[in-house]
């Protein structure tokens, strides 16, 4: 496909309700436009799919991660490196499901949410997963700003400001074809990568200690503040705009719509997407076990925002070049992030609402919504507010999970909609262990915030 092409199909100058009966693909033109070798290498054949993963990846390392990571690393030490493991095995599992939905029935989450539920429960999912994309979209604006800030200099308010302009940097890349669009994430993800290696060895962990936090700890469910971070991590791991996004961007393979070409297709794409997670799961152990070998080792046990952390890196590892690693690393991760909470914005209005906008309007309207606390919040707490509210954004995206946890596992476990794709028993009560985890975690936090037991 041309870039015109996909250009043209991104830039709706008008407000527009697709009709009941039309049937449309996700993301429109750009499904199944990347060709899939049908013989050949079988390392050809993975390439063709690896990218859908890495974008996914993105959300499990945004800036909403670090605020969590650094709170709990200097706090607690190695102890909640279990729940980053946890939780990246969780989004191994739910992102797989993801990308059987979207392979298997050739509808992305949203459009199979707006397919089976009333129109009352679609709108109350549709308003769930907006409010987690906003919360999302809030910690991209506040690491962004904070990254801007500590390189640059320029004062957080500005910062947030200037992060309007992703817009026009998400839409030339769209204009440019899927695989332009993740070539630039893949690029990105590889810096933040080769980054965390240096701090890594720079910090020089204990390989013990570090081995032993990855075992589970009683203290995080007994301990009401640990808990509240450890949700954190949970709500900044396992997102849920990931899951409609993943579920429609598997789409954009040319696969063969064949019960042979879709089992190829969940193969390759369930490959890619672990891989990438695996890659996730290194950056969020990475800069917990920083904070925690840097910081808590130290007796800096109550570092908990960002702008600290980069302040104490240089002087504490005694090399200058850490911090500005750290804040590299911090602007490379906010930057990434924009472009799949513009593509999981776009599929999940159009899947739900069948309603389609400008991506400049849609993009502008979400950042706005995410700029105007970040800014009211700096002017009236200053640079603290913003961390706190960094921390809240990924407890928010926690609360948010079970309203895209649920439908996605009830659809896949049923064989009227999937067919013998449909998940094994195995695998369905697997799913259904992963949400109520997540929801009791969630109930315990509710109950422990509003008698004022919790963080």
């Amino acid at each position: 496909m041309s870039g015109d092409a996909v250009g043209a199909a991104q830039a709706g100058r008008a407000w527009r309700v697709v009709p009941e009966g039309e049937a449309r693909p996700s993301l429109g033109s750009m499904n199944s436009s990347v060709p899939v070798p049908k013989t050949g290498l079988w390392l050809r054949r993975f390439l063709a799919f690896v990218g859908p993963g890495y974008m996914v990846s993105v959300g499990y390392m945004d800036p909403g991660n670090w605020a969590t990571d650094i709170a709990g690393g200097s706090k607690f030490g190695y102890s909640l490196l279990c729940v980053i493991l946890l939780s990246n095995l969780m989004a191994i599992v739910l992102q797989a499901l993801a990308a059987r939905l979207g392979i298997v029935t050739g509808r992305d989450l949203a459009q199979a949410c707006r397919d089976h539920y009333s129109k009352p429960v679609n709108i109350m999912l549709w308003l769930a997963c907006e409010l987690a994309i906003i919360a999302c979209d809030l910690a991209e604006v506040i690491g962004t700003a904070i990254a801007l800030n500590l390189l640059f200099g320029i004062p957080l308010i500005w910062g947030a400001i200037i992060t309007a302009v992703d817009v026009f940097l998400v839409l030339m890349l769209m204009q440019r074809g899927f695989r332009s669009l993740e070539a630039f994430v893949i690029a990105l993800l590889v810096v933040i990568f080769s980054c965390f290696i240096i701090q890594i060895v720079l910090a020089a962990p204990a390989v013990r200690d570090v081995l032993g936090g990855f075992l589970p700890q009683t203290a995080v469910v007994t301990n009401p503040e640990a808990l509240y971070i450890a949700i954190g991590i949970i709500g900044a791991t396992v997102m849920p705009h990931n899951l409609y996004l993943h579920s429609s961007i598997v789409q954009t393979r040319a696969y063969e719509r064949t019960d042979e070409g879709k089992r190829a297709a969940i193969r390759w794409a369930v490959t890619d997407s672990t891989i990438a997670l695996m890659l996730a799961l290194f950056v969020n152990a990475a800069i917990l076990i920083m904070a925690a070998s840097v910081f808590h080792q130290n007796g800096h046990t109550d570092v908990a925002e960002i702008e600290e952390a980069y302040q104490l890196l240089s002087p504490m590892l005694g090399v200058g070049i850490a911090s500005t690693l750290f804040a590299v690393a911090l602007l490379a991760s906010g930057v990434n992030s924009t472009v799949t909470a513009t593509l999981a914005g776009q599929i999940v209005m159009e899947g739900f609402l069948h309603l389609r906008i400008p991506d400049w309007a849609r993009r502008l309207i979400t950042r706005g919504i995410a700029i105007v606390p970040v800014v009211a919040v700096t002017a009236i707490y200053g640079d603290r507010g913003t961390n706190e509210l960094l921390v809240l954004s990924q407890v928010v995206l926690s609360m948010q999970l079970p309203f895209a946890i649920i439908p996605l596992v009830r659809f896949v476990s049923d064989r009227r909609k999937m067919g013998v794709f449909a998940t094994p028993p195995w695998l369905t009560l697997l799913s259904w262990a992963i949400a109520t985890v997540i929801l009791v975690l969630d109930i315990k936090l509710l109950v422990d915030t509003f008698t004022g037991v919790g963080g």
